[in-house]
């Protein structure tokens, strides 16, 4: 079956993986940067877009990560902060997107002399202005924030502390983000222990940069509700990819026992080399072994992506109606919300593709 692109667009999408650094309007990017005399690479929206995307592109990790120092810069008071989020709300909404959790690392917004609570309000001040906007553009979207701490940096604690103090009113989950490789979530166990302790949600980047022993800590010692990418898990699975039986490893029957979501982004994980194309992506093979598998954009601006943007790129790699469905799905049921809240994402889902 071909979907069209307008097809693929008002299909109802829940995206669990979206960094809120990651996902500036261009044209907002430029303006705030002018205010504070931030210099970019062109002054061009359209042209600066094709720039980013061009670096993500490149294979180099450096040039990837060169935009968020852009970002970044021009997200350090509470006014753009919160009007990033708003416009994330507005533009995700436009796009099909029915829920979305935003992830943002507080640490990462302080220059500017906020506290790291200021940072929270002003973002959540965003989102709910966002979802207020969409809804008088006739889109409806629920929308939440996850909070980061930064993996390579020493705040894990006081992240972990911040999230639980805002739980429930700016804040659903707690993740680590950052440099995976080297910096294992064994480096943040006492961070993980509270997280416990106050059964806060919890998802963790794991299985994009580092293999199967991350995911391992991810799960065990993180007591991760869901994975961060999670690609790389098929490296516990004897012949994955191949013709042979599969022999799953504990950590991957593990997660597949349990059916912990992975927050698959596509494109963001061929750019950065835990998948080497669209077409030959894990997420493939995973779905079809049962894992609960997510589609997700991961960085909007500096991937070039809209979740649009990558159903349709796994349409052209064979996707149906039905694996999209099965996917979103999946990603309704495992949103940080009261069970009851799911179930209602659960049925927009249903609703949505049915009509």
């Amino acid at each position: 079956m071909t979907l069209t692109a307008e097809e693929i667009r008002i299909l109802p999408k829940i995206v669990l993986h979206d960094h809120l650094d990651g996902g500036l309007r261009p044209a907002t990017l430029i303006e705030l940067s002018a205010e504070i005399g931030h210099e970019l690479p062109t002054t061009d929206p359209d042209a600066l877009a094709r720039d980013f995307a061009q670096n993500a592109n490149s294979g180099s990790l450096v040039r990837y990560l060169e935009a968020f120092s852009h970002t970044a810069a021009v997200m350090q008071t509470a006014a753009n902060l919160t009007r990033v989020a708003r416009e994330a709300v507005v533009d995700l909404a436009a796009d099909g997107v029915i829920y979305a959790e935003l992830r943002y690392a507080p640490e990462q917004h302080l220059e500017g002399g906020l506290t790291l609570q200021e940072v929270v309000e002003a973002v959540q001040d965003g989102i709910k202005e966002g979802i207020a906007e969409a809804a008088e553009a006739g889109y409806g979207i629920r929308a939440a924030a996850l909070l980061d701490a930064m993996r390579h940096l020493d705040r894990s604690f006081e992240i972990a502390e911040l999230a639980i103090a805002n739980r429930g009113r700016c804040c659903v989950g707690f993740d680590i983000a950052g440099p995976e490789l080297g910096f294992p979530p064994s480096n943040h166990r006492a961070a993980f222990q509270l997280l416990r302790e106050n059964l806060m949600p919890v998802t963790i980047h794991a299985g994009e940069a580092d293999g199967a022993a991350s995911v391992g800590e991810a799960l065990g010692l993180g007591s991760a509700r869901r994975l961060g990418h999670g690609v790389r898990i098929h490296e516990d699975i004897e012949g994955f990819g191949t013709d042979e039986e599969p022999v799953f490893g504990i950590i991957a029957q593990h997660a597949l026992d349990e059916q912990i979501p992975l927050e698959c982004c596509p494109t963001s994980n061929v750019q950065t080399g835990a998948a080497t194309s669209i077409e030959d992506h894990p997420i493939h093979e995973l779905r079809d072994l049962g894992f609960a598998v997510t589609i997700n954009t991961d960085n909007r601006l500096v991937s070039g992506v809209s979740m649009s943007g990558e159903f349709a790129k796994l349409v052209e790699a064979g996707w149906t109606l039905e694996d999209l469905f099965e996917a979103t799905l999946v990603a309704a049921w495992g949103a940080f919300l009261p069970y009851d809240e799911r179930a209602e994402l659960a049925e927009r889902v249903v609703e949505g593709y049915e009509s």
